[in-house]
Order: C-alpha cells, then structure tokens, then sequence
C-alpha cells in the first residue's frame, strides 16, 4: 500500500536523523577578554588565592578556587601559602538571568491526518496549489549569562600582571556547573596579549562534563598562539 511506503520511508528518515545526531558535538562557547602585562616565567609561578574579609569562609568560593587552581595547574603555576607566593590570584563571578522572546511559525494544514510534518511529508507546509497560511507566537525562553574573572598581582609590588574575563549565555542555570567551562577558557593559551578578545569553544563530553578535546579559540586582537588551538571561523 502507498501508505505502508510512506511509513517505511519515514522510519528509514528518522532512523538516518537519530544516528546523525548521535556523531554531534556540542559545544560552550565563552567570549574571553584579557589585559595583560605578563612577564613571569615556569620558575616563578607561585601563588596564592587571595579574598576579601567577608569571603574568609565562603564555601562557594572555595569550589570555584579548586576549578581555577586544576586549570592553572596546567600552565606551571604551583599553589604555596601566602607568604612564599609570588602571585597572589583572586576570582570575581556571577549569573544573571534574562528571558528572551523568538517568534515561530505556526502553519495550518487543511490535509486530514495523519499529517508527518516536514521532513516526512515531502510537501511541508507547502501543498501543490501553493503554501497553506501561516502565523506566528511569541515563545519566551530563559537565557543565563555566566561570569568568571581571574585576576593576577605581584604579591611583593601589588602591581596587576594579568586581568582575565571569560562569560557565556545559555539555559544553563546553575553556575557551577558552568563554572568548568569558564575557568578553562578564561585560561585558554595563558598569557593572551594585551586587550585581546577571542572566542574558546569547548566540547562537551557524552556524560555532560567538560571534554578533554583541545579548546578551540579565535583571536581578534592578537596573532594566534603556538598552542596548536583552532582557529574558530
């Protein structure tokens, strides 16, 4: 029967479509912008996470400086006390939340069921004798924006040496979860020029975490790094 064909063809679509999808990578893209005046080197890098009064005992904080440290690990940087640190680094974040208002398309479809809706019905909303009426509503969605902020000083002079921002928008609502992503591209090929604004993607693992796969990142304001980093297009 010409219905029979039409379910088998929709089966084989729908079958294509899931193993696809399932091949997908899914990224966190953090726009990161530094200020730099850096001239430290592997020999040097000691430091120290510093606090204001009132963040003495703040358990949040101290998930956060766990994050930045495993990602500073990376770069030669080494965790003493205070007192023997050349750097002392200290973190500033947020979230905010906003809702966001897309307008979609909603068409009519005079044929009777059953109806596969596109890409199974090879017409779509569209008939021979030309497209059905559409109209459109307004669907509102919550976006978040995360926020991280490392900020390095000479524990000796107090002198800034490196000031880095990294923020994301998604419908992430929880900031420590995003908190992986945002420490590992706020410190994507450290130290960045001074005034550089670049992009980092980062995969996502099957499980949701943060992916071993190297972050890809494009420069706007410097020549790319030696990193062996992709450049995002």
């Amino acid at each position: 029967m010409k219905f029979d064909r039409w379910t088998r063809r929709a089966a084989l679509l729908l079958g294509a479509l899931t193993v696809l999808l399932s091949g997908c990578t899914t990224y966190v893209t953090s726009q990161v912008t530094a200020f730099s005046d850096w001239s430290g080197n592997d020999a040097t890098r000691t430091y120290a996470f510093t606090r204001a009064a009132d963040q003495q005992n703040n358990l949040e904080l101290t998930t956060y400086e766990r994050i930045v440290a495993n990602e500073l690990a990376t770069h030669a940087f080494r965790q003493v006390d205070a007192s023997a640190a050349r750097y002392l680094v200290g973190l500033s974040y947020g979230i905010r939340s906003d809702m966001v208002t897309v307008a979609q398309p909603v068409y009519y479809n005079p044929w009777p069921a059953p109806y596969w809706g596109r890409p199974f019905d090879p017409w779509g909303p569209w008939g021979p004798w030309g497209p059905y009426p559409s109209a459109y509503v307004n669907q509102s969605y919550p976006i978040f924006t995360h926020l991280l902020g490392v900020r390095i000083t000479e524990r000796a002079s107090g002198k800034e040496v490196y000031n880095v921002t990294a923020r994301n928008s998604d419908g992430e609502s929880s900031l420590v979860r995003a908190m992986p992503y945002l420490a590992r591209s706020a410190l994507a090929d450290f130290p960045l020029g001074n005034g550089v604004v670049h992009t980092v993607k980062i995969p996502v693992d099957k499980n949701g975490g943060v992916s071993n796969e190297v972050a890809a990142t494009g420069a706007a304001a410097a020549p790319a790094s030696a990193s062996g980093a992709k450049a995002v297009q």
